[in-house]
């Protein structure tokens, strides 16, 4: 059992098992009842996005490399409040008996919160499936 660390929007994975979108907005122009079909996510999870501040911060339309660092010290501090604590604990917890994954739409992971989450979860001890090579025709936020 894994979790496993997607973009929202790309085909789902082989056993890749319930898609949990960390994400602080909902896909554009895309009905609730479509979510899970278009490969979104099945369950909306915002409290392990970046607070509407950070987002704004870090801009990811046009990242400026330079303030990673800072929204990196940021997220992990919001993460590290009770609530969202609790639930990082949990998903690493579960990765343990379930099969699931939490993703974001960003394209580059490694410009993208997800990334701190991954190495979040795996702080927390959980079993994450080692990344999927990147798949062609995500949808865009």
């Amino acid at each position: 059992m894994t979790v496993s660390v997607v973009r929202l929007g790309s085909p789902r994975a082989k056993d890749e098992g319930l898609r949990i979108g960390t994400v602080r907005r909902l896909p554009r122009g895309v009905p609730k009842s479509e979510y899970a079909s278009r490969d979104y996510f099945d369950v909306w999870l915002p409290e392990l996005s970046p607070s509407e501040a950070l987002v704004k911060y870090i801009d990811p339309r046009h990242f400026k490399p330079e303030r990673w660092p800072q929204f990196a010290r940021r997220y992990r501090a919001e993460m590290a409040k009770p609530p969202a604590a609790r639930l990082v604990a949990l998903l690493a917890a579960l990765s343990h008996t379930a099969d699931f994954s939490v993703g974001c739409y960003c394209e580059d992971e490694s410009r993208c919160h997800r990334s701190l989450l991954r190495e979040l979860l795996r702080e927390q001890g959980a079993a994450i499936r080692p990344p999927q090579p990147r798949a062609t025709g995500a949808k865009p936020r």
